[in-house]
């Protein structure tokens, strides 16, 4: 439970000195020139000590980079003052351009401490100051990098005190925590999908930097070895081989990044209405959002972690910045049972159970089906006919490749459109709107009402053939736009019209009574 209260001002006077970024982060900006002299020992270490002009002008550009990069943060060190006074905060940076920038302190919506390992090595940290305008990140954003722990703190305190100054907040209760981090969840680490593509880029990044230094991958030792124990295989299960090892290192990297980055989580819902989560092994992170600039919550269900009975849960919040930044601080929890999930937002949105559940969601029109038959059958000819294509010059086992291709894929892709159509759905709980919607990543999205502020209505050309059209609630939380895909023109205007009473009223025009 909770009650209200009213906070005071500091009883210090704020904004009479200038502060200045800490001169710990002379030994960050020196530590930087120390990655080009490691990059060099390790190129000695791969070639066995042998060098050539061509790497020292490679390495030799990259120290010169990174002494730009250190001169830089140097320059930042001793030019950088901030100062908080009653009404604003103020930053001001810069030698040669010089840059003085200010926020009212009433549009703070975030303030947010990040650190990335290096701080962390010397006790300091990033201050964020957001005003949560949807305008440019540089222009609406101000950030102390270089600040101790303890002074961030303090700092963010005093900013969250002064803005919320003669304002009833809401206390917590004595143990504010919503959820904290169960390490058997890690069990959801290697179902997210972006590991094998990680790996992808991995490899790249890898061949073209030993590239730039002169050094052919498929000459070194390890990978002679590979060729001279797998060179003699068939192809098919040389491919199979590829792909499965491919498929392990993606897992591996995807449980390794769950752990950095939700090592240390905890959602808690401290004094003054905030939600804080707190999460990260190297780089730590310190996100907070106001609870009333919340104005819903989004259950995210791909389909690795709807098979393993979890889900991940976002909140739907005015402040969090543009599209980029609300993606980045929008996570209430990790990856987690789904369970946890409904439970977390059952606590954040406390409006009774069940409120971003499928269940009781209303059915769209079987057309809408159809077009997702449809839509699997053109892509399964059509990934089909590439290779089957090919074959006309390169040889009939790329016929026979296509066909196979095709036959597998109608199935595969005709089920992915069955589930598409059951993930549709949509309802009125009371002050939210529910939407979902998704077939690869179902998505659950609870709105209030009262925050959408317009209707976007459109249709494709195959929409319009079957009669169907996508409601898009327009609101200044969030994606911005929330989509309702695939209804009857009558029930899109009916659910609007229904939602938010009054708003579509000038765009209608009501038949007139025969009778």
């Amino acid at each position: 439970m909770t009650s209200d209260t009213t906070v005071r001002p500091p009883a210090h006077e704020a904004g009479q000195d200038w502060g200045r970024l800490n001169s710990r982060l002379l030994l960050v900006n020196l530590s930087i020139l120390a990655a080009p002299v490691a990059m060099f020992l390790a190129s000695l270490a791969v070639t066995g000590g042998d060098t050539n002009l061509q790497v020292i002008i490679t390495l030799g550009s990259l120290f010169v980079t990174f002494l730009v990069i250190s001169g830089i943060g140097l320059m930042r060190l001793f030019t950088t003052r901030y100062r908080l006074t009653e009404d604003r905060f103020e930053l001001h940076t810069g030698l040669l351009f010089r840059s003085e920038r200010s926020v009212p302190i009433g549009r703070i919506r975030g303030v947010d401490l990040t650190a990335n390992p290096v701080h962390r090595i010397f006790g300091l940290t990033t201050l964020r100051i957001d005003s949560g305008d949807q305008s440019d990140a540089a222009a609406r954003r101000l950030a102390l990098d270089g600040i101790t722990k303890a002074e961030a703190l303090e700092l963010r305190g005093r900013i969250i005190a002064l803005r919320d100054a003669g304002r009833a907040r809401p206390v917590a209760d004595s143990d504010g925590a919503l959820s904290r981090l169960d390490w058997s969840w890690l069990r959801y680490g290697p179902l997210t999908l972006w590991g094998v593509g990680g790996v992808f880029i991995a490899t790249a990044s890898v061949y073209r930097t030993l590239s730039e230094l002169q050094v052919n991958p498929l000459d070194l030792g390890f990978i002679k070895d590979l060729e001279n124990r797998f060179g003699t295989i068939p192809l098919w299960y040389g491919v199979l081989l590829a792909a499965v090892l491919i498929v392990v290192l993606g897992m591996i990297g995807s449980t390794a990044t769950y752990i950095e980055n939700w090592a240390g989580y905890e959602l808690r819902r401290e004094d003054g209405g905030i939600f804080r989560i707190r999460r990260g092994l190297l780089a730590t992170r310190s996100v907070s959002i106001e609870e009333r600039h919340l104005r819903g919550l989004e259950l995210v269900e791909p389909i690795p972690l709807r098979w393993a009975k979890g889900a991940k849960l976002n909140a739907v919040a005015s402040g969090l910045g543009n599209q980029e930044d609300n993606r980045r601080r929008r996570a209430l929890t990790p990856p987690t049972p789904r369970g946890e999930a409904l439970r977390v937002a059952a606590e954040a949105l406390p409006t009774g159970p069940g409120l971003i559940e499928r269940k009781g969601l209303l059915p769209h029109p079987r057309a809408a089906l159809r077009r997702r038959i449809n839509r699997a059958l053109i892509w399964s000819v059509l990934i089909a006919a590439v290779p089957v294509g090919l074959g006309r010059w390169l040889g009939s086992w790329l016929v026979i490749t296509g066909v196979i291709t095709g036959v597998v894929l109608v199935p595969v892709l005709v089920a992915f459109a069955f589930n598409a159509y059951h993930s549709l759905g949509h309802l009125l709980r009371g002050r939210f709107l529910v939407m979902c919607s998704g077939a690869f990543a179902r998505r659950t999205v609870a709105h209030q009402r009262e925050a959408i502020i317009g209707w976007k209505f459109s249709r494709t050309p195959f929409q319009r053939r079957v009669g169907l059209i996508t409601l898009g609630a327009t609101t200044a939380a969030g994606e911005g736009v929330y989509h309702v895909h695939d209804l009857t023109e009558g029930q899109g205007i009916a659910l609007a019209e229904t939602a938010v009473p009054g708003l579509l009223a000038p765009f209608i025009e009501r038949a007139p009574d025969r009778g």
